[in-house]
């Protein structure tokens, strides 16, 4: 949500935001998603395709779980953001991208960084800008706005609405899972 935030209220808000989850894709495949590839470029590239950085040029990228990123693939993305291009799997002409990144992680990349699982370069290009967000349950007036937000998402145009006593009990839970659970509740809520 803060990436797309971001993004929309940025001068970049008319070109696109693409979402890449580093953790969702399989280590052998997250470069040839990147950075695209050429027909023929490996065993099953039966067509060529742009990568992230190529989808979201003029826009936003967005790298969530950029903790997940294998160590071996970590100086390709350093170069693609120093040289603002991208070499597709089996080409040789790079490919000049414009993209703003955001990047998210559950890890404490200074400690990955010491322990040596996270390159230090890399993390001091991305670490431009740092939005820090605290749990859910420490920022319990965030969630009103939330739950309309993921409730007009879930509920359509139904008008579903949540008593002020419902409201006060969901700002009272942990929320150990955080955003994802109280939209997980949310809409399972919506279809019941």
């Amino acid at each position: 949500l803060v990436a797309e935030a971001l993004h929309t209220h940025s001068q970049r808000k008319d070109g696109p935001i693409v979402v890449f989850d580093c953790s969702a894709v399989a280590p052998n495949l997250i470069e040839s998603e990147l950075f695209g590839h050429l027909k023929g470029a490996f065993t099953g590239a039966t067509g060529t395709r742009a990568g992230a950085f190529e989808r979201a040029h003029g826009g936003t990228l967005f790298l969530d779980e950029l903790g997940e990123l294998p160590l071996d693939l970590q100086p390709k993305l350093l170069r693609a953001l120093e040289k603002r291009e991208v070499k597709p799997v089996g080409g040789d002409r790079p490919i000049s991208t414009d993209v703003r990144v955001v990047a998210a992680t559950n890890r404490n990349l200074q400690k990955e960084v010491e322990s040596g699982q996270f390159r230090q370069d890399l993390y001091y290009r991305l670490a431009v800008i740092r939005v820090r967000l605290p749990s859910l349950r420490r920022r319990p007036d965030d969630i009103p706005l939330l739950v309309r937000h993921f409730l007009a998402e879930a509920a359509g145009t139904r008008g579903l609405t949540v008593s002020f006593d419902t409201m006060e009990q969901l700002k009272r839970h942990s929320w150990p899972g955080n955003v994802r659970e109280l939209r997980n509740y949310i809409e399972r809520a919506a279809v019941l």
